[in-house]
């Protein structure tokens, strides 16, 4: 199964000022390419905090939100559309290789990522840069030590001052 990190950061590598806050801050063109790129996939898998700054499934793909506790959000679940799930990200992948999905985007957050990349399962990044500098915040793999080598595919420049890199992941 293909998995596609998709994620916007800043020019300083920061995802999220801190765990709670919201990707309003991303330009409306890398918010139609993530949409776009998450649709072709027909499912997202994200991470629960990332869930909870959305608030509600993200429409026209399955979304799997992992969790350690699937009961916190019973009365939230919509069978193929809006599932909560805990398991190991191969696990995850399994289950949806068993669902006939061929790729999924992975939508964050930082620990979802780190745990799909330390486990191999990552073949592609597809980061938007936006033009802008949070100082602090949460990186995309936050506190992980990894050691990867990426060959670029594509560049884009989605507006006058966003560009956006896919990465392929060197196995």
């Amino acid at each position: 199964m293909k998995i596609v990190i998709v994620m916007a950061q800043t020019l300083d590598g920061k995802i999220a000022r801190d765990a709670k806050h919201c990707a309003d801050w991303t330009s409306t063109e890398d918010k139609k390419s993530f949409a776009a790129e998450s649709k072709k996939h027909g499912v997202i898998i994200m991470g629960s905090t990332t869930f909870d700054t959305i608030g509600r499934p993200l429409p026209g793909r399955l979304n799997i939100i992992l969790t350690r506790d699937p009961k916190r959000y019973k009365d939230k679940a919509q069978p193929g559309l809006l599932e909560f799930i805990k398991g190991t990200p191969a696990e995850i992948v399994q289950l949806l290789e068993s669902r006939g999905f061929t790729s999924a985007a992975l939508g964050g957050g930082s620990k979802t990522n780190a745990a799909f990349l330390k486990a191999g399962l990552v073949d592609e990044l597809l980061i938007t840069i936006e033009p802008k500098i949070f100082g602090g915040g949460v990186a995309i793999t936050e506190g992980e030590t990894l050691d990867l080598n990426l060959e670029l595919l594509e560049l884009n420049k989605l507006n006058d001052h966003t560009i956006q890199f896919r990465y392929k992941i060197k196995k």
